[in-house]
């Protein structure tokens, strides 16, 4: 992305090799001098921050602060990062999948929690950030924490929590699929160690989420929000207050955080009854997830004990669990 000719104070800048706060001020006054910050001036600020390696305290937040703004406020409807704009941003951030720079890792998981909704497979590559870092070392978190190869511990664990809440955002509170499989992957490679407790907590409420907590609603389209964009502002909605509750109690606690209130029926009061039937509907685990389930368990010919975890607790807590499972489920208390 560096290919180009740049503004002359950018170019200059990268002539210079280095960056004092003068320069960040005169940055931020010229980049928020017309209130937004467009494409072009996206692509500078990226070029510096890759280009120039002596650098301030202050351009850390000023460079966050400026991309998550282009990412999240530029296009309509506010609050949305766009696919296009996703894969913008990961094509920026990284280079062959994996984020090296402290301030582009910050950035990546900032416009996630900035936004109101996220594509599924920007989600799912922030969390494979962490499972390159645990299985494979390679990384900017690999580099910037003390980790024991191929053992999650809990700031790994935090981290994925962290960008889990972030992934929701106001839109949609169930797990994507693609989240999912993120999660079942670093389960896979880290089976046999010693992992902290709260990987396997966090593992089952996750994937059990992904199968049958039920957000109340769909998260709308673009084009759909762009009609709707007078709620995107209604404070009413508390999504995060339900990812609180549900990774921040004990397992038995993930269904009452579920059935609780969110909040969505300020979008959608005179739909109460269809939601409650819809959330019915969705914690039933039906053919098309036993079948994912069945599979994705069995993908590495083994059942784990995070694995076994998951089992019981749907068995526990679903009303109706399609028969595919049903050889999975006897194999658990």
């Amino acid at each position: 992305m560096d290919n180009y000719e740049h503004a002359l104070p950018i170019a200059q800048l990268i002539a210079k090799k280095s960056i004092t706060d003068a320069d960040v001020l005169h940055l931020r006054r010229e980049v928020y001098r017309n209130g937004i910050v467009n494409r072009e001036e996206a692509r500078d600020v990226f070029a510096l921050d890759h280009l120039v390696t002596d650098k301030p305290e202050s351009w850390r937040e000023f460079f966050v602060e400026a991309i998550a703004d282009y990412l999240v406020e530029q296009e309509a409807p506010r609050g949305y990062i766009s696919e296009a704009n996703a894969e913008w941003l990961i094509e920026a951030v990284s280079k062959d999948g994996i984020v090296d720079h402290r301030t582009e890792l910050e950035l990546l998981i900032k416009a996630m929690e900035r936004a109101d909704s996220v594509p599924a497979h920007l989600a799912a590559f922030a969390l494979n950030q962490v499972a390159l870092a645990v299985v494979e070392g390679k990384g900017i978190i690999a580099r910037n924490r003390t980790l024991t190869p191929g053992v999650i511990g809990e700031d790994e664990v935090e981290l994925l929590r962290r960008i889990l809440y972030a992934s929701g955002g106001h839109g949609s509170v169930a797990i994507t699929r693609e989240e999912a499989e993120v999660l079942f992957e670093i389960n896979d490679r880290t089976s046999e160690a010693e992992n902290h407790l709260s990987w396997t907590e966090l593992f089952t409420k996750a994937v059990a989420c992904s199968l049958m907590a039920a957000s109340g609603y769909a998260a709308p389209s673009r084009e759909e929000a762009l009609r709707r964009e007078e709620w995107l502002g209604d404070t009413s909605v508390n999504l995060g207050g339900f990812f609180s509750r549900m990774f921040s109690g004990s397992l038995s606690a993930h269904m009452d955080a579920v059935r609780a209130e969110t909040g969505s029926e300020a979008y959608y009061g005179s739909r109460n009854a269809e939601q409650a039937q819809q959330r019915a509907s969705s914690e039933k685990i039906d053919a098309g997830e036993a079948a994912w389930l069945a599979d994705r368990i069995g993908r590495d010919g083994a059942l784990h004990d995070n694995e076994k975890a998951l089992l019981a607790f749907l068995k526990k807590e679903s009303p109706q669990i399609h028969p595919a499972l049903q050889t999975l489920l006897d194999k658990v208390a």
